[in-house]
């Protein structure tokens, strides 16, 4: 006890930083957990949680049985897989660039112009979208009728989903997620490169024995969290973009939980979807910390 009080002293200050932060998950993240009893009930908004009549896992029987369910499935894990082969890369790619800028100016510049589209709700961006990209006056089309070619209705067809919706977070997000790698970046010693200049590195081997090496640990330990968010698909953006010539390859499980669960009020189902995600996301970061933990020396946990 008289060791526990003396840390708390010593950290006290600390401590009442960190409760804030404490109350906000206690509160929006754990509490909300107790609501996955839904899923196993046949929930009732006049009776309540408790009042509901039991039901088991009935509602997983009817998703897993549901004509929809491969379908969706498919749909979330590649639409995932593309953020995060494609996604995941950009902002390594981009810290790297930036690194290799020697003018402070310039590399302010890019900087600030990479991060400005994270601020931009992704209403405008979806409407930058369509604006872009619309068959009668969009610029794209004009550039591609100016080539010889017919117009294409980009956001009408389900083959061009996946490329619009990974090339538009990355464009959105590129700058902000660099933001770690270039602070992992200035971790690295500079008498490193000097020695290796010295020794008659060229970029090129320097980059790949003293830069990827110097930042190996934030790209896997962002890759796990990349991973566990796998499936949660940007909901906003992919429901902005939805129209139904294009379910075959947007309707995402975000989406289908929606049009379920809140339009069609039916929360029991809609929890049940949702919880099943949330499994399947913990599966994959689990999975990738256990590769990461047995295979290097670094991992979350």
């Amino acid at each position: 006890m008289a060791h526990f009080r003396m840390r708390w002293n010593r950290g006290k200050y600390l401590m009442l930083l960190f409760l804030p932060a404490l109350a906000y998950y206690i509160l929006f993240k754990y509490v909300p957990m107790f609501g996955i009893l839904i899923s196993f009930k046949d929930y009732n908004t006049f009776k309540g949680i408790w009042a509901s009549d039991w039901v088991g896992l009935k509602y997983y029987r009817l998703f897993f049985e549901s004509p929809d369910f491969f379908k969706l499935v498919k749909n979330t894990v590649v639409l995932g897989i593309y953020k995060v082969v494609f996604g995941f890369p950009a902002p390594i790619i981009l810290a790297l660039l930036l690194n290799e800028v020697r003018r402070s100016v310039v590399k302010r510049f890019v900087q600030s112009i990479s991060y400005l589209p994270h601020f931009i709700s992704n209403v405008v961006v979806v409407s930058m979208l369509f604006l872009f990209l619309s068959p009668t006056n969009g610029l794209v089309n004009h550039l591609i009728e100016w080539m010889g070619y017919d117009a294409i209705n980009f956001m009408q067809t389900d083959s061009y989903f996946r490329t619009i919706y990974v090339l538009s977070e990355i464009w959105q997000h590129v700058g902000w997620e660099t933001i770690i790698y270039l602070a992992a970046l200035s971790a690295i010693d500079p008498q490193l490169y000097e020695a290796a200049r010295v020794d008659g590195a060229t970029r090129k081997h320097q980059l790949l024995h003293i830069t990827l090496p110097g930042i190996r640990s934030a790209i896997i330990i962002l890759l796990i969290l990349n991973l566990g968010h796998m499936l949660d698909i940007g909901f906003e953006k992919v429901l902005l973009m939805l129209n139904p010539s294009i379910y075959s390859t947007a309707d995402v499980l975000s989406t289908y939980v929606y049009r379920t669960g809140i339009q069609a009020m039916n929360y029991s189902y809609g929890t049940a979807i949702d919880l099943f995600t949330s499994i399947i996301n913990l599966t994959f970061i689990l999975t990738a910390n256990w590769i990461s933990r047995r295979t290097s020396d670094t991992s979350l946990w």
